[in-house]
Parts: structure tokens; C-alpha cells; sequence
């Protein structure tokens, strides 16, 4: 059973950063591209995402404060992020992308003040 654990999340003030991490099982690292969701309210969106070949794209939410990347040796993805604003607080999940049917527990983000 495929097995994400996310870790990072905590409580920030507006304009802060965070780095989250995501240890992801071999059989997924290795064979799809890599993203970050985040679960609002009512649904949960896209973040950005990481191809095998580094090849990167973002929501437009966060394009250009927020940076993914991965690390081969330790088959974890991390999710840079900067200037963040209350919009940000959420659940952050990894994942594969297109999404497969098994979720982590997340982590949480707060960013107020």
C-alpha cells in the first residue's frame, strides 16, 4: 500500500516561510510526477508539481513565492514556501500527479497573525 507522509506544517505569521516535506514510497518516486495539493473548505487544489526530469509548474496562487523540488537519495519532495499570506492556511498533501486513490495525513499550515 502506497504510504505519503507529509511533515513541516505549523502555525506562521503573515509574510513568513515554511519548507514542507514529503517522504513518498519508492514505486511512485521513481515512476510519476510529484505534486503538492491543499485542501481548502470545500475541495482540494492543485499547488504545484514536479516531473522526473525537474520540469516544475504552479497554481497561479502561488507561482513565484512558492518552490517544489525533490530529492532522488532521500525520495522526498519538498514545497518551498515564501511571503505567505491567511490564504495559504490549509491541509498540504502530496501526492502523485494525476492524484492515485491513497492520501497521507497531511500537514497543517496557519498563517495569521
Amino acid at each position: 500500500q502506497v504510504q505519503l507522509v507529509e511533515s513541516g506544517g505549523e502555525w506562521v505569521q503573515p509574510g513568513g516561510s515554511l519548507t514542507l516535506s514529503c517522504v513518498v514510497p519508492e514505486s511512485l518516486f521513481s515512476s510519476y510526477t510529484l505534486a503538492w495539493y491543499r485542501q481548502i473548505p470545500r475541495e482540494r487544489e492543485f499547488v504545484a508539481r514536479i516531473s522526473r526530469d525537474g520540469t516544475t509548474a504552479y497554481s497561479g496562487a502561488v507561482k513565484g513565492r512558492f518552490s517544489i523540488s525533490r530529492d532522488d537519495a532521500r525520495k522526498t519532495v519538498h514545497l518551498e514556501m515564501t511571503n505567505l499570506t491567511p490564504e495559504d492556511t490549509a491541509i498540504y498533501y502530496c501526492n502523485s500527479r494525476p492524484a492515485g486513490d491513497t492520501w497521507g495525513q497531511g500537514t497543517q499550515v496557519t498563517v495569521s497573525s
